[in-house]
């Protein structure tokens, strides 16, 4: 019995404490920053200017309040003189930081004078004004079911407390909540516009750093490539009768340089510009071109291509060329004078993709009884570079030790909705 009284002490108070928490801001928009002229010396001038216009009506209320009703030569109490003016007024100073609140007290205070002094609310202009001033803060500030709210409890009490005269109090009040709502609707656009200044600003500065970006890649590698190119060029005028076999490297090692510095420039077009003039990226019918050159550095490749050839995905025909261009470097770097085999099948959901070397370096041979997938070479990120690509198009990559001192890098790439298929 005790339990269940605590529990339901306990609930009555946290629901007390939700209303008060949702009363006093937890319905209301952030306040708007105020403009250098509003707020000088660290000095909110509006909060200022409301404190000096609460006691000003607040003397204003007291005085209208204790002759309103009373006989002559009788003393009206405190409550005429100080509590009422206080919650007629006071509630001014709160509609900067909690407007929900200070109406709320408006709307209750006025309901509370109506019941003390028998004139009507509408004859007295100082809570009006303050009502009106508390009224505007919540169609600025307030959510909209709030604002709603708040026009509506405004309507009745003006029918109850009025009567015949509600009119014009429904008048008074509706000036505040249309204007409060015009100056909400420009805020709002306001703050729209510098979100997009500030996301435009954001675009620039990246495309100035790209722009940064560019210039340094060219000025330290563009240089070095044109060096390798034009000295590969002269190297064999050098010797006297060179080997047809030392030109024909030489002429291979200035159309790879070339080769790179062009598709360098593609990319230093891409980070100086948002639409730069690229040409088109490689796909699977540039890999004779990509094998050709892998035979020229020194391995011997072969190729095969199973299932029915068909147009490929985009990122997919360049994903699957990256990864064969990848493998491949990786062969000619770590397994010189190998032997290679690119394999490529055409599944009904996925592009599988196969690059088998015979040529794991010694160092790797301990690890080549494990076939784990997580293998990588060295310090690069060329795995890492080919497994992400293939993670973005939805598929798996898997590269190490394949056995008989092999080296296996296998990625299978979705051509559609189709889950991919196992390796053949």
């Amino acid at each position: 019995m005790r339990s269940r009284i605590a529990a339901t002490k306990a609930a009555s108070s946290g629901m007390r404490s939700r209303i008060a928490a949702t009363i006093a801001a937890g319905v209301t928009d952030p306040p708007a920053p105020r403009s250098h002229w509003l707020r000088r010396w660290r000095v909110d001038l509006v909060f200022v200017a409301d404190a000096i216009t609460a006691v000003i009506l607040f003397a204003i209320t007291s005085n209208m309040l204790q002759h309103a009703g009373v006989p002559h030569g009788t003393s009206p109490g405190p409550m005429r003189t100080l509590l009422l003016p206080l919650a007629l007024c006071g509630p001014l100073v709160l509609r900067t930081r909690y407007p929900l609140t200070s109406w709320a007290v408006c709307a209750l205070a006025a309901l509370w004078t109506s019941r003390v002094v028998s004139v009507p609310i509408s004859g007295y202009i100082a809570p009006l004004i303050v009502y009106v001033l508390c009224l505007y803060a919540v169609a600025v500030r307030c959510k909209t079911w709030v604002v709603i709210s708040a026009g509506a409890v405004t309507v009745l009490g003006a029918v109850l407390l009025e009567g015949e005269n509600f009119t014009t109090v429904l008048f008074v009040a509706a000036i505040p909540v249309a204007t409060g709502l015009i100056v909400r609707t420009r805020r709002g656009g306001r703050e729209q516009l510098e979100v997009q200044e500030r996301r435009h600003e954001g675009e620039r500065a990246l495309l100035q750093e790209r722009q940064r970006i560019a210039r340094e890649l060219h000025d330290v590698v563009a240089h070095h490539m044109s060096v390798i190119a034009i000295q590969a060029e002269a190297a064999p005028y050098k010797v006297a009768d060179p080997p047809p076999e030392l030109v024909e490297s030489f002429a291979e090692i200035r159309a790879s340089a070339l080769s790179g510095l062009s598709e360098l420039r593609r990319v230093l077009g891409v980070l100086r510009s948002e639409k730069a003039e690229v040409a088109p990226q490689p796909g699977i019918d540039d890999l004779a071109g990509l094998l050709e050159s892998a035979r020229s550095g020194g391995v011997t490749v072969t190729s095969a291509v199973t299932g029915t050839p068909r147009p490929l995905p985009e990122g997919v025909n360049l994903s699957a060329y990256r990864i064969v261009q990848e493998a491949l470097s990786n062969a000619m770097r770590h397994a010189p004078r190998s032997a290679v085999q690119v394999k490529l099948y055409y599944g009904d959901a996925a592009l599988v993709v196969e690059v088998r070397n015979n040529g794991l370096p010694p160092n790797d041979q301990a690890d080549d009884e494990t076939g784990g997938s997580e293998f990588t070479h060295g310090a690069g990120h060329g795995i890492i570079g080919m497994r992400e690509r293939a993670t973005m198009l939805g598929g798996n990559l898997q590269a190490g030790p394949a056995g008989k001192g092999e080296f296996l890098v296998t990625a299978a790439l979705p051509l559609g909705d189709g889950e991919p298929e196992d390796t053949p």
